[in-house]
């Protein structure tokens, strides 16, 4: 992306450019879980297990996790309309793909492709808005951005819970998903190509392969490693963490190493800003705990309570809606009073909500339910809105389309995490409670309070954080700041 200030930067009022790829980004992230309703339909219609058609969610997950990292060297290398329509371009094959996939391996291999054009799109629209929008604004806009990215997660299974009512004739229900999905891509995807302009001009510079790799290999393997230990053998999924954690480390070093003598495929120097280091702490334990949630929720209300999937998805759409209606009237507090105001009552809001679910039972009543889960969505309102933008903010310029790949790369490691972890606490207390002799039922239930309350825990590093994170970002003109991006250190970044 550029490295001088666009000429298109506003103030006031949220650029063109800004609701196109808001919009985009919402219909690109809703699929992401759209498919989680129709497993039982695909291992019907296509003949497979539930361990193999989970996959449709899984490999969407490691696709990102694999190109995400890639994004921060692409976004500086093309303009700003040919990356959005690179992504929206892929994101539709995948979907035409999908929609027609004669076999489950071919259903796959779209739902790969859709997730490659996802994963170009959040970094996009994070670059794009920190440079194109003005420092004061940047609050009440990423707001808006809040409502994008948290409102489509939440909708997925609902939509498709509705969509997989609807029965036509020689056309199996699944494909409806995608079918709905094409004309919304193209509306979207044609009104992009109309409106958007370029935000820069795109730098020279060399892809490295190696690096390319290590990340996709490395942070791939990482997820992939996590996304196992569901299946209750530890031993394997330990071995693919390590050997992914190794690539990783191995990408970091060639980062360092290209940073003084090439072309770095992810800066690595935005981590030595201190506000953009703790934001990144602060939004990846959330983001696992908010995951963590949204895994067990499902299993205590569907196995536990006997709920159907749309009426789970029911219960818990308020609490999405909740978060990102919220999301512009938090973004306007944070232009008024600063990041600290939000993000410390956030994070103990974070804390507190989860703490309460430690009390499931299976009578505890569902507004009870539904009250927790909106304390949680809302909490969390508060705080991603401010620490995306406080991080990002105390960045140079020519490191936003890092700074945000960095933390889309992240994003996608703390929900495999966050997935990894509560399946694995509540698969092993009710595991030991059944050994001891305590029905099912209760051994489970008991499970999933541990595992509530492991993410209760972890919550507390997320308000010790939001202590330490400034009320404002630490370089508010590093929109400005030089591109000095093949030198070792850079004075915007030291300071935190």
């Amino acid at each position: 992306m550029p490295a001088e200030l666009s000429p298109s930067m506003t103030k006031g009022r949220t650029p063109t450019v800004i609701r196109v790829l808001v919009l985009a980004t919402f219909v690109v992230i809703l699929n992401e879980t759209i498919m989680i309703n129709a497993i039982p339909r695909l291992m019907s219609d296509l003949h497979v297990t539930d361990v193999a058609a989970q996959w449709v969610s899984t490999a969407f997950m490691l696709t990102m996790a694999a190109i995400i990292p890639t994004t921060g060297w692409f976004l500086q290398r093309v303009t700003t309309r040919q990356a959005y329509a690179v992504a929206m371009g892929v994101f539709i094959a995948g979907t035409v793909l999908s929609a027609l996939a004669p076999t489950f391996a071919v259903l796959l291999i779209g739902r790969i492709i859709q997730a490659g054009g996802t994963a170009v799109m959040m970094p996009l629209l994070m670059t794009t808005l920190m440079t194109v929008v003005a420092e004061q604004d940047r609050g009440r806009v990423m707001g808006n951005v809040t409502l994008a990215i948290s409102v489509a997660p939440a909708m997925g299974p609902v939509i498709s819970g509705l969509i997989l009512q609807i029965s036509v004739p020689a056309l199996d229900s699944w494909r409806l998903l995608f079918v709905v999905m094409l004309p919304i891509a193209g509306v979207v995807t044609w009104l992009g190509l109309r409106q958007l302009e370029n935000v820069g001009e795109p730098q020279p510079g060399v892809l490295d392969i190696p690096s390319v790799f290590l990340a996709a290999i490395g942070f791939g393997g990482l997820v992939f490693g996590l996304s196992k230990f569901h299946s209750g053998s530890y031993t394997v999924p330990s071995l693919i963490v390590a050997g992914g954690v190794a690539l990783i480390a191995a990408f970091a070093l060639r980062q360092v190493q290209l940073q003084r003598n090439g072309t770095p495929l992810l800066d690595l120097r935005v981590l030595l800003s201190g506000t953009y280091a703790k934001a990144l702490v602060l939004m990846a334990i959330a983001f696992l705990a908010m995951m963590g949630s949204m895994i067990l929720l499902p299993l205590y209300l569907q196995n536990l309570r006997h709920l159907s999937p749309l009426e789970t998805g029911l219960l818990v759409m308020p609490g999405g809606l909740a978060m990102g209606l919220l999301g512009p009237t938090v973004g306007r507090l944070f232009d008024k009073f600063g990041g600290r105001a939000l993000v410390i009552p956030g994070s103990i809001g974070i804390a507190v909500s989860l703490a309460g679910f430690t009390q499931i039972s299976l009578t505890m009543p569902y507004w009870q339910l539904l009250g927790l889960h909106i304390l949680l969505m809302v909490s969390l309102a508060g705080a991603f809105t401010p620490v995306f933008t406080l991080g990002l903010g105390a960045l140079p310029m020519h490191l936003y389309s890092h700074g945000s790949s960095m933390l889309g790369t992240l994003q996608q490691v703390a929900a495999a995490f966050g997935t990894a972890l509560v399946v694995t606490v509540m698969s092993a207390r009710s595991t030991s409670l059944v050994a001891d002799g305590i029905d099912q039922t209760t051994a489970t239930l008991d499970g999933m309070r541990l595992a509530f309350l492991v993410s209760a825990g972890l919550a507390l590093i997320v308000i010790a954080m939001a202590i330490l994170l400034p009320n404002r970002s630490d370089n508010p003109h590093g929109a400005h700041a030089p591109e000095q991006s093949d030198e070792p250190e850079s004075p915007e970044l030291v300071k935190s």
